[in-house]
């Protein structure tokens, strides 16, 4: 007659259960650990978030606003006039500004008017600030300036010209003189925080 062993069951507490938990907790370490490292990468090398302080870039942000950093485009070209950066300072801390003029451009600041080569610059985003404030009888930029920046000045080689949006309150090119290409960490290209004014930036 021939005769059989009976396969025994393994317990949910047996070793083949262990091992195949085991298995899962390394490879979900796993996964972690290279979504961390993906974010990381991305944070140093190509965006990385930036939190406007102060009010010197009102109307258009504010203080506490947070803002979403391209680091790697101006590794492909250079800065245009409008766009929105974020740069070091001897201060060693990071400042956002608007650039205004470029190398080998001059710049005049007037009051509320801004020439860039002899021609005023259009300047859409403030448009609405400084109508308010001539309704009122006021100028939106009155602040005084150095005198080395009433007269029209040529851009270095390799730096920027920068102003804050709130031209009464902004420690700009006006005062700490011209961006160096090496100071400027990226684009401000999308605002996240609050949720409420979330937008690209144009």
């Amino acid at each position: 007659m021939d005769t059989f062993e009976q396969e025994q069951p393994i317990s949910e507490s047996g070793n083949v259960k262990s091992d195949r938990n085991k298995s899962e907790m390394w490879e979900w370490s796993k996964a972690i650990l290279l979504a961390l490292i993906i974010v990381m990468v991305i944070r140093v090398f190509f965006f990385s978030p930036f939190v406007v302080s102060g009010q010197s870039m009102e109307p258009n942000f504010h203080d506490g606003e947070r803002l979403i950093v391209d680091k790697i485009l101006y590794k492909i070209r250079t800065p245009k006039k409008g766009e929105v950066i974020i740069f070091q300072t001897q201060f060693n801390k990071p400042f956002i500004k608007r650039v205004i003029a470029l190398p080998g451009e001059t710049v005049r600041v007037d009051g509320d008017k801004v020439y860039v080569n002899g021609k005023q610059i259009e300047e859409p985003y403030l448009q609405a600030a400084i109508a308010a404030k001539e309704k009122l009888g006021e100028q939106y930029n009155d602040k005084n300036f150095p005198n080395s920046y009433i007269q029209e000045n040529k851009v270095p080689a390799g730096k920027v010209f920068v102003m804050g949006d709130n031209r009464s309150n902004s420690e700009d090119s006006r005062f700490i003189g011209y961006i160096d290409d090496s100071q400027i960490i990226g684009r401000a290209d999308l605002s996240f925080w609050p949720l409420s004014e979330a937008k690209w930036i144009p």
